[in-house]
């Protein structure tokens, strides 16, 4: 399950970079039990990974995006 639920989060973010809230809220509609706390825990590992990267935005929130 925690292969499908990174996994996932990698495609949403091939779009473009999102925030925590909105990859929470697409992945909830997608059918998965996620909490934000979760999804935080999952792109930290990520990022650790070096697979994705992080900026802060404009409006002082962390947005994801995939690693170049």
């Amino acid at each position: 399950m925690r292969h499908d639920f990174e996994s996932e989060i990698i495609n949403m973010l091939r779009d473009g970079e999102l925030t925590v809230a909105f990859i929470t809220r697409f992945l909830a509609e997608r059918g998965f039990d996620v909490t934000r706390q979760g999804v935080e825990r999952a792109l930290r590992r990520l990022a650790e990974d070096g697979i994705i990267e992080t900026r802060i935005g404009n409006n002082g929130r962390k947005h994801y995006r995939l690693a170049r």
